[in-house]
């Protein structure tokens, strides 16, 4: 990469980490709300939900859009709603006034995720594209990782303080993407032909084979981690009595752990693998080390399980990424949207579910979540890369 793409680059993978910096700030805040307004557990539930429904109901049209309007303006447009999102869930006084604002979150979100994939497609070859994504998906991860230790610490200074942190940091990140981010130039993919769409227009080019498959991917193992991360916190503290700290230390580890083998490893597999032996790879251990989660008996156990789970789950999404700007041709942004939608369709259901199987049994969420994973890894099984790629 020219110095000139690394900095575009930076500054994409700054307004992703911004904005998940963001959506973590709120977390240690989120218990001081509720009690303050007198909400329930079920009210923040559904304020949750509010945003992962909005996010994958947008996300239906904004990877049209995408292609449409242009990556630039869709970024900027993101940043802006989620940094107005964020000062008004500040001034909020009423459930009402929080309930717009987690849903324009949710449209900021939709807007943001897939105008970034598709720029990072446009501004990097076939050799450079894997690790700009392993990037992407590391800005991410890390952002959720820092932003409920700095959203504690702010707290101390305000409840509302953190929101609107975030929300000056979401406006900022805007206007310097004004300044500095050019709408890229949009290459057809030199190593391969524009994708065979056959007839399929609109939605339909969902159940394109070479597409649906990627698509239920990201799916699937998006709803393991969902399963996982949301039950994480319930499990070892009905099974093993942990405390704050520890539930703190297991999933910031792990996160960490993820981020860095996004890093360091995730080009190197891919370049030497290709993108779909790396989800194969992925999808067995995060399989096994789910199905682990439940005969873990030791505080040490579950610690190592927790610490290496995420590297699993952390490289599929970026390897899914990845393959599909490979075969999207002049459809990045349709793509990317789908990718978001998935996404969310999985952040919706995947804790809906696992909160009727936890009441069940507490180790039925991870039965779940595994076998889900298997299925997955029996769909990569048969998955075969096009023949533009081989």
């Amino acid at each position: 990469m020219n110095s000139k793409t690394k900095l575009t680059l930076a500054i994409l993978l700054g307004n992703l980490f911004i904005a998940f910096l963001g959506i973590g700030l709120i977390i240690p805040v989120l218990p001081t709300i509720m009690n303050e307004m007198n909400i329930s557990g079920k009210v923040v539930g559904y304020l949750t939900a509010s945003f992962a429904l909005t996010q994958l109901i947008i996300s239906l049209f904004a990877g049209k859009w995408v292609d449409k309007f242009g990556r630039k303006i869709m970024i900027v447009l993101g940043l802006f709603i989620f940094g107005f999102s964020e000062f008004l869930f500040g001034l909020g006084k009423t459930i009402e006034v929080l309930f717009i604002s987690r849903i324009l979150g949710g449209v900021s979100a939709a807007f943001i995720m897939p105008a970034v994939t598709a720029f990072i497609a446009d501004i990097t070859t076939m050799e450079t594209r894997p690790k700009a994504l392993g990037y992407m998906s590391a800005a991410i991860s890390t952002g959720f990782i820092i932003g409920p230790g700095i959203g504690g610490f702010l707290a101390d200074f305000g409840t509302r303080v953190p929101f609107y942190s975030a929300g000056v940091l979401g406006t900022l990140a805007a206007i310097l993407s004004i300044i500095f981010l050019k709408e890229p130039e949009r290459q057809s993919m030199e190593d391969m032909e524009a994708p065979d769409l056959g007839n399929k227009t609109g939605f339909r080019k969902i159940f394109v084979p070479m597409f649906f498959i990627a698509f239920m991917i990201i799916l699937i193992s998006s709803f393991g981690l969902a399963a996982f991360e949301s039950f994480f916190s319930l499990y070892v503290d009905h099974k093993f009595a942990f405390t704050e700290k520890d539930i703190a230390i297991a999933i910031t580890g792990g996160a960490i752990v993820g981020a860095i083998a996004q890093v360091l490893l995730f080009d190197r597999m891919t370049q030497k693998m290709g993108e779909i032996n790396v989800i194969r790879i992925s999808l067995l251990i995060s399989a096994v080390l789910v199905f682990l989660m439940t005969v873990a008996n030791s505080y040490w156990a579950i610690m190592a399980v927790t610490f290496t789970v995420f590297v699993g789950f952390d490289l599929i999404r970026p390897a899914a990424t990845s393959y599909l700007s490979k075969i999207a041709g002049n459809e990045q942004g349709f793509v990317g949207g789908m990718n978001s939608m998935f996404t969310s369709i999985a952040n919706v259901i995947g804790p809906v579910l696992g909160g009727i199987l936890f009441d069940i049994d507490i180790n039925y969420p991870y039965y779940f979540a595994t076998v889900f994973l298997i299925v997955g890894l029996l769909m990569a099984l048969v998955w075969k890369k096009p023949a533009s790629l081989r």
